[in-house]
């Protein structure tokens, strides 16, 4: 993964967990004047996380639970149907206009599971009538009958988590399928869906250049509108963190990214940000949301939301544990964390996600989502100028090519003490 704050995460601040679950209250003491005058809402997208998978791998540090002999469908379907009527209130009248299902792995849901579960959305939120709506999927759960009721349910773009088609690689990543089986799933998303996206990683355990450049080869054979390609970081509180695998360098690692942007160049693949690379019209609608600072509702466990106000921008964070999840919404209220965004943070927070974008953004965005003027980070932007690593002119604001590959440092211009 590249090593920066997954677009799921918030940034830990001190905060006491959330009142009583009154949302309609909630939302008008956030209708009331504060710190910022935004002159639009940004646009809404709607997050549900599925927290089991059948094994942890051990490079995960995603809130995912081992299932170890089940786990109980109906219970979490209620739960997440309640979240969702709890926060209604705090997005009253705003349209849905992309949906993600992640995990854990969500295709260990029944498809009555599903289908269910796409009918209460339906039920309680106006969506876009073009609504992009992602379900991730691994392949070793993959069933012809089931996915093709997932589509019937509504879900019209697949996220398939290969990670490589090597046998090797694969054992080496713990994950539960082989290389026949990932050849399957990406055949059956062929033949179900439209749109689905293949995520892969390089830089694993001993891998070699040639290995690497076989995966991106294999994975273009299949024409995906969509690849997701990650470099595999040793994030803190994983096994791969505590017993650390035998990994490329950097050298090696620079030069398997240059073939990954040389390869996928070739292929007609537009590489529109730091890990994703899209066909042309084919960009996650969902992702991109997150990256122009747009907004997000998420429910289930551990799941993150970010939502503006016409006076301020708040975050929230559901309790993580699945029993803990479920038994707080069951008594009225899943907010473990609250809290509004400072005013001096907006700068960090807009430029944490947009900067992931090759072609950056427009110079208009930065007031239309944090309600500042540019000024704000106006010396960040001259010293980050000054270093090579961004590129402005009067309509947009972008990284270089340094300083897409010193992304890290980059944004971390944009903290303020």
């Amino acid at each position: 993964m590249i090593p920066i704050i997954p677009i799921h995460d918030i940034r830990s601040r001190p905060t006491q967990p959330a009142g009583p679950a009154d949302a309609a209250a909630a939302a008008n003491a956030y209708l009331r004047p504060g710190i910022l005058n935004l002159s639009a809402l940004p646009p809404l997208a709607l997050y549900i996380h599925f927290p089991w998978c059948v094994k942890k791998c051990p490079y995960c540090d995603f809130n995912s639970h081992e299932v170890q002999g089940g786990f109980p469908e109906e219970a979490y379907l209620d739960a997440l149907r309640a979240d969702l009527e709890s926060a209604l209130p705090l997005i009253w009248g705003r349209k849905i206009y992309t949906i993600f299902i992640g995990g854990g792995t969500p295709s260990l849901m029944s498809a009555a599971g599903l289908d269910r579960l796409m009918s209460d959305v339906r039920t309680l939120l106006p969506l876009d009538g073009a609504a992009e709506i992602t379900m991730e999927a691994n392949p070793g759960t993959f069933e012809v009958e089931k996915f093709r009721a997932y589509r019937a349910s509504g879900i019209n773009r697949l996220s398939i988590g290969i990670q490589s088609f090597n046998q090797q690689h694969l054992r080496a990543l713990g994950r539960i399928h082989d290389h026949d089986e990932a050849r399957r799933a990406v055949d059956i998303a062929h033949a179900t869906f439209d749109n689905f996206n293949l995520d892969l990683m390089y830089a694993l355990p001993s891998q070699t250049m040639a290995e690497a450049t076989e995966d991106i080869r294999t994975a273009l054979a299949y024409a995906p509108p969509h690849l997701s390609l990650y470099h595999l970081t040793l994030e803190p509180n994983t096994v791969f963190a505590k017993f650390p695998p035998n990994v490329p360098d950097d050298d090696l690692s620079a030069e398997m990214q240059d073939m990954i942007d040389d390869v996928t160049g070739v292929g007609g693949y537009q590489h529109y940000e730091v890990s994703a690379y899209a066909q042309p019209g084919r960009q996650s609608r969902h992702n991109l949301n997150y990256w122009q600072f747009g907004d997000y509702l998420g429910i289930g466990a551990g799941a993150h939301s970010k939502l503006s106000f016409p006076h301020r921008i708040i975050r929230q964070a559901r309790f993580k544990q699945p029993k803990s999840y479920m038994d707080n919404m069951a008594r009225g209220n899943a907010i473990q964390e609250e809290a509004e965004i400072a005013r001096g943070e907006l700068g960090f927070e807009f430029m944490l996600n947009t900067l992931r974008l090759t072609g950056g953004f427009d110079v208009n965005l930065f007031s239309e989502r944090t309600g500042l003027g540019l000024n704000a980070v106006e010396s960040a932007l001259l010293s980050a100028e000054a270093k090579g690593l961004l590129y402005r002119d009067h309509k947009t604001i972008c990284p270089t090519l340094l300083g897409q590959r010193f992304l890290n440092d980059l944004q971390q211009m944009f903290l303020q003490d």
